[in-house]
């Protein structure tokens, strides 16, 4: 262990993974090491005697369930958009020859009590439920307006700057409705509070086109897709990658003491005696505590169920998006579901999550509103976990922490991270044109 690496990265969570992966790609000589003996840290996957060790002690599962090897239960859920920033990753990385996907069936939005589908184009609108015929025509020609809108192409602008026009100003020229602009901010541009609506639509608009046209991709029933077996595969994919690059990979390694000079810069890392050099440390907010701040806490219920979630159109695989305003909180609930499909459970059976951002120490009572939508569940756990944001200065220590995983139920709020810190660690910026083609080979219907 007494080389000298460019990067150690501490935690083999799916953002430590992915970064080891492309900063491999990219010349760098990478030691990946993690305190556990498997793979994920806080996003592994788990069997079900694994999750009932986790909440239930020394209990067994009952028989009922099936066998404890078919289940696959991500403990940070997230789908992925099909044309998303994730995506765009596997692709630059060519991780998808690891990894089979699957469609996800459906996208859902909760409205006045309610679970509808989400409407993503002017087709849609129109047939929509969730509109009045006059809204159905507003949000047509917003629609629209969002389709045709190209950066580069003055005539689809319609006069206006989208750099410095606000999404609400922008919203408010085509009159709609409070309601029709809660879905659409919060489940089509994904928005998981109403800030962005005094920020410039630009984002907002990219946001809403990168829905539409990864729903397009694979003509299924939502944008979303998601990994056979689960999300565990991802971190192993990244591993393999790493290692065909010549990184080098190290698990159940105690203690993992990242060592500073007197400058306060990290030079390396200890573990059973031994240290290992490096320029620079990567890591999850579990291997330096004394460089992160609490800046929140997230719920969720895991539940496992015989069903899929009710007027959900049967799906095997959904997202359903609460939007704040309609349950009254400051953050919007996510509603997770996947099933034996994606080969995430045995036949028949169903895994689902719901999350938020806590706002109470009750996950019980603060969750039901998003649990009562799920119908009768075979078992439930609840549990919180605090999120973590680094409050050190990298280009003083050269230590570049992750941030924790938040509430949403899918990936993009992840890979903003991702790209950020591989910008920070590099200086350079990641280049995410790829042909998006690439990644549809393995995608099975």
């Amino acid at each position: 262990m007494d080389e000298e690496y460019d990067v150690i990265v501490l935690g083999t969570g799916l953002k430590e993974c992915i970064l080891s992966g492309l900063l491999s790609v990219n010349g760098f000589k990478v030691l990946h090491m993690d305190r556990n003996e498997y793979y994920g840290g806080e996003s592994s996957s788990l069997s079900l005697k694994q999750l009932w060790q986790r909440f239930r002690g020394n209990d067994q599962p009952p028989e009922s369930l099936g066998s404890s090897r078919e289940y696959n239960v991500d403990m940070i859920p997230k789908f992925m958009m099909a044309n998303g920033g994730l995506v765009r990753v596997l692709i630059h990385t060519d991780v998808t020859k690891y990894l089979n996907f699957k469609a996800v069936d459906g996208s859902f939005v909760y409205n006045k009590g309610k679970i509808y589908k989400v409407p993503a184009t002017d087709v849609e609108a129109l047939k929509s439920p969730l509109m009045g015929l006059f809204e159905k025509r507003r949000a047509r020609k917003f629609f629209i307006y969002v389709q045709d809108y190209e950066e580069n192409d003055p005539k689809s602008h319609e006069g206006m700057d989208l750099n410095k026009v606000t999404a609400r100003d922008l919203i408010s020229k085509y009159g709609l409705e409070d309601d029709t602009i809660d879905f659409i901010g919060h489940s089509l541009a994904l928005h998981s509070d109403d800030s962005y609506l005094d920020e410039p639509a630009m984002e907002f608009v990219k946001r809403m086109k990168l829905y539409a046209e990864s729903l397009a991709r694979f003509q299924g029933g939502s944008p979303y897709i998601y990994p056979m077996y689960g999300l565990g595969e991802l971190p192993q994919a990244f591993a393999r990658l790493s290692a065909v690059y010549g990184g080098t990979y190290m698990l159940n390694k105690p203690e993992c003491k990242v060592e500073f000079d007197e400058n306060g810069k990290a030079f390396g890392v200890t573990s059973e005696g031994e240290t290992a050099k490096c320029k620079k440390v990567v890591c999850d907010p579990s291997y330096l505590p004394d460089k992160v701040q609490k800046v929140g806490k997230v719920a969720r219920a895991i539940c496992i169920m015989s069903h899929s979630i009710p007027d959900t159109n049967d799906s095997h695989s959904v997202q359903v998006i609460l939007p704040q305003k309609q349950l009254g909180r400051k953050s919007d609930m996510y509603l997770f579901c996947c099933s034996y499909s994606h080969n995430v459970a045995p036949k028949g059976k169903y895994i689902a999550f719901v999350t938020t951002e806590a706002e109470t120490d009750q996950p019980e009572v603060e969750l039901k509103r998003g649990v009562d939508l799920l119908g009768p569940v075979d078992e439930i756990f609840y549990e919180t976990y605090d999120r973590f944001e680094p409050k050190n200065d990298h280009e003083v220590d050269h230590c570049f922490i992750s941030t924790s995983y938040d509430a949403t139920t899918h990936f993009e709020s992840t890979v903003k991270n991702v790209i950020a810190m591989y910008s920070k660690i590099t200086g350079e910026e990641l280049d995410l044109t790829v042909d998006l083609s690439a990644a549809s080979a393995a995608t099975g219907e």
